[in-house]
């Protein structure tokens, strides 16, 4: 959900009262940790492939906007914001552009103490692996998350440069193919070094629509936020961006629907990606 992230850093704390409607499948109202509890994502098996499972989580307005004002954070809604915060709750790493980290100003993965234990007690680590991918490694120095020294960031990159010496722990995945970054092959990389079985991408929107052109993407996380914004992509990429952009893809993806809540007049819908 790239611009979540404008909560953050920020607390991860459950609203006390915040329950979801499950619409499918049927079933009764649930609290946002009953909700995670029961994607276990933390216990599912890795791809067979030898890659990491990777979840993509994104929010969009009814008639398909992923931003309004170059940010999402004005689209999301305190259910969203909640799921957000328990996805990232629940997984080895957290994928993200570097233009995504740019605007959103990233801060530190887990801000909560109590969001940190949990991590520890389903045999994660106190915080997710910050994965950022920039091709050409085109990130500020005084990046907030790059200040934090709990952090452990790799840059995933087909350049040779390296960033300034940080407070964060850096490491570097250079994977390249005809001059570009090979998604597929840092992806994998990040499991075979890390040991990143589950992989949460919070966008932005070009990176979500790489992912799925290298099919990389084993399931989306879907926040339909109850506005209508209007507006056309300016010519050569503007603000009003869908959840995803740049090159169409070469064959639909084409999804399973696995389950649908509500909240007020938000839907959030879990999809998996057809075999």
């Amino acid at each position: 959900m790239d611009g979540h992230v404008g909560e953050l850093p920020g607390t991860s704390e459950e609203p006390a009262k915040l329950r979801l409607k499950q619409l499918s499948p049927p079933g009764p109202e649930r609290s946002i940790s009953e909700v995670i509890d029961g994607l276990g994502l933390w216990e599912r098996p890795t791809a067979a492939t030898g890659r990491p499972r990777v979840l993509v989580n994104m929010v969009a307005t009814v008639d398909g906007r992923a931003t309004l004002s170059g940010r999402s954070g004005p689209i999301s809604g305190p259910a969203d914001r909640a799921l957000f915060h328990g996805l990232r709750a629940a997984v080895d790493g957290v994928l993200v552009g570097a233009g995504t980290v740019r605007t959103e100003r990233y801060g530190r993965m887990i801000a909560d103490q109590s969001t940190r234990r949990l991590r520890l007690q389903r045999g994660l680590t106190e915080e997710p692996l910050a994965c950022i991918v920039s091709g050409r490694l085109a990130i500020e120095e005084d990046l907030p998350l790059l200040g934090e020294p709990s952090a452990h960031v790799v840059l995933l990159t087909s350049s040779h440069a390296s960033l300034p010496v940080s407070r964060a722990k850096l490491d570097y995945i250079r994977a390249q193919s005809e001059g570009r970054l090979d998604l597929t092959a840092a992806v994998s990389e990040l499991r075979e070094r890390f040991g990143v079985q589950s992989l949460l991408c919070e966008g932005g929107p070009h990176l979500c629509a790489q992912l799925l052109a290298a099919g990389l993407v084993d399931e989306l996380f879907l926040s339909l936020s109850p506005l209508l914004a209007g507006g056309e992509p300016a010519a050569g990429g503007g603000e009003a961006l869908r959840i995803l952009a740049g090159t169409e893809l070469q064959t639909p993806a084409e999804l399973e629907l696995l389950g649908v809540l509500r909240s007020d007049s938000y839907l959030f819908l879990h999809y998996g990606l057809a075999s």
